[in-house]
């Protein structure tokens, strides 16, 4: 199976996060798209501070890559509007998908309609703009029930909203990469929370992202019926190699 065009090359770190300069780290990126591009995967996903970068190095080499951003990441809490504003900024600088983090503190709280509102709204905006938009409603800290729950809401507002041709455009995505969890237990996609989510999310489309360090994981995952893999081990995935990178 060639699974690089389900493999999002995802490089998320600041600066601070990754132990080094803001130069180095600017670096780091432009060796992660610079990769992507010769490796000819779907997608790089990186921070919206470098999406202009991506977009000026795929030009540069003609490359047909596309570029993923994430938006109010990678808590989720910001204000609507807030989000939205980053979101615009994004798609003037290039991105071709947009990956927001789901309010999901707000969700565990019981605030529903500001979920659905934020979905809504940042959902119309990316598909008027012909994006790809991603849900990403961080399993690691819901329970099963809320994963059920929430991959449902977001099925729900877009089935409500939206022609069935845009059903596929709009993806319930798993993990940040970046949540910390008690007693090491997993942050990311896992075979059962992937499960729920395909069950209950259908007919939208799923991406596992975080915890897929493997190119057995990532057939597992494609098997089950996932459409996008992010990782940052994206290559060593590919050659059927294990990653060590932690998302």
């Amino acid at each position: 199976m060639n699974i690089k065009q389900y493999l999002d090359s995802t490089y998320l770190k600041t600066a601070e996060q990754a132990g080094i300069t803001e130069e180095e780290n600017i670096l780091v990126a432009q060796e992660f798209i610079q990769e992507a591009i010769e490796e000819h995967f779907k997608l790089i996903m990186i921070r919206p501070n470098r999406v202009s970068l991506a977009k000026k190095m795929i030009a540069q080499a003609n490359s047909i890559l596309e570029i993923g951003t994430v938006i109010d990441f990678p808590e989720g809490k910001s204000p609507i509007e807030e989000k939205l504003k980053e979101a615009v900024q994004a798609i003037l600088d290039g991105a071709d998908d947009l990956d927001f983090v789901c309010n999901y503190e707000a969700f565990k709280n019981g605030d529903t309609d500001l979920v659905k509102e934020e979905i809504l709204r940042g959902t119309q905006l990316g598909l008027v703009n012909n994006k790809v938009v991603k849900w990403i409603i961080e399993v690691a800290a819901l329970s099963e029930k809320e994963i059920i729950q929430l991959s449902s809401l977001i099925k729900n507002v877009i089935v409500s909203n939206f022609e069935q041709e845009l059903f596929q455009k709009v993806f319930v995505k798993s993990s940040t990469g970046f949540y910390t969890t008690d007693n090491n237990l997993p942050n990311g996609a896992t075979v059962s929370t992937i499960k729920m989510m395909l069950e209950n999310a259908s007919p939208l489309p799923v991406k596992a992202a975080g915890g897929v360090r493997t190119y057995e994981e990532a057939v597992a995952m494609i098997q089950l019926g996932v459409k996008r893999i992010g990782t940052s081990g994206a290559k060593k995935i590919a050659n059927g190699q294990n990653s060590t990178n932690e998302y």
